[in-house]
């Protein structure tokens, strides 16, 4: 049997409201990494129940420019019309304000 094992060593979540526009972004993002995982859910933020819809859209990827990373989390966040955009990479949470 012969296979192909490929790693990849980062792992992308941003956290989009399901406003005007957010299946726009998701298709960027399918454009530009291939494949991803998304989960909806419901958005506690600011002590208080929203009453919009958050998707969950994960990636993985190698060598993520980090920089590159939070200028596309800001142009998401103002595409969105939202005050912050919550993302996380390799597991460490961050907040674009």
């Amino acid at each position: 049997m012969n296979y192909k094992v490929r790693t990849l060593s980062d792992t992308i979540k941003f956290y989009l409201p399901r406003t005007e526009g957010y299946l726009e972004i998701i298709r960027h993002i399918a454009q530009q990494y291939g494949a991803m995982s998304l989960i909806e859910f419901d958005g506690y933020f600011e002590g208080k129940f929203e009453p919009t819809k958050y998707m969950l859209v994960g990636v993985h990827a190698n060598d993520v420019n980090q920089d590159r990373l939070l200028d596309f989390a800001n142009k998401i966040r103002i595409m969105l019309k939202q005050k912050s955009l919550a993302l996380e990479l390799n597991n460490q949470l961050m907040l674009i304000e």
